[in-house]
């Protein structure tokens, strides 16, 4: 066994959560009027020289503001630093093509401002783990002559011990929507397996299913996308009957949405990680998704059709290939991230790349060597021969008709957990 150093976010419950909720509610109120505040700075600047702020600009230009010191300093500065990151992934999906991203906007609920996650960095927090304690900074204007932190008696899960790891990074205080938690975010040494085996396996993250995979000795497995599709259709309908967007049934609906998609991330990402031990694989090479909606010849924007782009951009490939790789780490299983280029287009047994050899989204036929194959397989196998050439496109002879016929895994909500599709024969 060997040892490696992880970043990994423990949660916590707040046990004196009726004692401290005003406090933390006043931080995440203050938050909230925070982004606000850098919001319309944005909004005037753009107006003015045509110009977003970056991070430190929008720190440099707000610092002075009465608002920016309702948190601890450092807190403000992470405030500032979402709303950063928001605009550059706005940005990145209207450079990709996609008209619908909308810019970040404000934080506010009529009349009232929500309350918005605050995270506490070194300077911010004084963590006691012998009682279960952690100090939490308030801002100057926030500060009382008898106080200036909050004390939080916190509860994590009985399999966690903060006094165990090597560095407790951030503190982020987070409303459920219920009541606040506390996040943890730990420097961790953990003990991770020997890889178990030398082979590749291909992944090719798509709209239609979410992952296909091609591994090196000839076997390949397909995961639809049908129970995140019901899910999207079942909530934004039950959302659409709803009086107002941002009522609390609308949120409650939203938060059970994304607990559900989150499930089906972390039981996908385990599922295929355990396929990969039992497989012998060694390294996972993943598709890069981030030119996805670029055309590969001149850089052009692709149409996928109206609900093709809709699709394509609901679906958290970033974040889910996150968990797979925490997750493959753990087994000794190395993941290699890679561009997709060509991939949807080449044969992957004689290497001919031609737009029309893809004659349907689901069917991939090479017009030179003849091979039929599921075409989210073929770009399976394209990604995972970029680390390890098949011995068809390196001068040998390999049987491709599993190509053509993967097994299918459906994820059953009464179980929580993926099982092969059952096959229907006549």
């Amino acid at each position: 066994m060997a040892y490696q150093v992880v970043t990994r976010t423990y949660t916590a419950s707040i046990r004196d959560q009726s004692r401290v909720q005003d406090d933390l509610d006043s931080l995440g109120f203050a938050a909230s009027k925070l982004w606000n505040v850098g919001r319309w700075t944005c909004s005037r600047i753009w107006d003015e020289i045509d110009h977003i702020p970056n991070h430190n600009e929008l720190t440099a230009y707000l610092k002075s503001h009465e608002r920016y010191a309702d948190l601890h300093s450092q807190s403000s500065q992470r405030v500032l630093q979402e709303l950063a990151e928001a605009f550059n992934s706005w940005y990145g999906k209207r450079r990709n093509g996609n008209a619908r991203a909308n810019p970040p906007g404000y934080r506010k609920h009529g009349d009232e401002h929500p309350r918005s996650t605050v995270t506490f960095k070194a300077a911010g927090f004084k963590l006691d783990t012998q009682y279960n304690r952690v100090r939490l900074s308030k801002g100057s204007n926030l500060k009382e002559y008898w106080s200036d932190f909050i004390l939080c008696e916190y509860q994590t899960r009985p399999d966690v011990d903060l006094s165990t790891v090597e560095n407790v990074r951030q503190v982020r205080a987070v409303w459920t929507g219920e009541e606040w938690e506390l996040h943890f975010v730990c420097k961790v040494e953990i003990e991770v397996a020997e890889a178990p085996g030398e082979k590749t396996v291909g992944v090719d993250l798509g709209i239609n299913n979410f992952a296909a995979l091609a591994y090196e000795d000839g076997y390949a497995e397909l995961y639809p996308l049908n129970c995140l599709k019901q899910d999207d259709y079942y909530f934004s309908k039950r959302i659409a009957q709803c009086d107002d967007s941002n009522s609390e049934q609308a949120t409650r609906l939203n938060h059970k949405k994304a607990a559900r998609r989150t499930h089906y991330f972390h039981t996908l990402s385990k599922h295929i990680v355990q396929r990969c031990v039992d497989q012998g694989v060694g390294t996972i090479v993943i598709g890069d998704l981030s030119g996805i909606r670029e055309d590969e010849e001149n850089g052009e924007v692709t149409d996928w059709g109206k609900h093709g782009n809709l699709d394509l951009h609901s679906w958290a490939f970033d974040r889910f290939t996150d968990l797979l790789e925490y997750k493959a780490e753990m087994e000794g299983i190395t993941l290699e991230e890679l561009p997709e280029r060509d991939t949807s287009k080449s044969c992957s047994c004689c290497g001919r790349k031609r737009d029309t050899n893809r004659v349907e989204r689901g069917l991939y036929v090479c017009d030179e060597c003849g091979m039929v194959a599921n075409a989210d397989v073929n770009g399976a196998e394209n990604i995972r021969q970029k680390v390890t050439p098949s011995p068809a496109t390196d001068g040998g002879d390999r049987s491709n008709g599993w190509l053509a016929q993967p097994s299918t895994f459906l994820f059953d909500k009464e179980t929580g957990a993926f099982a092969p599709q059952e096959q229907v024969t006549s």
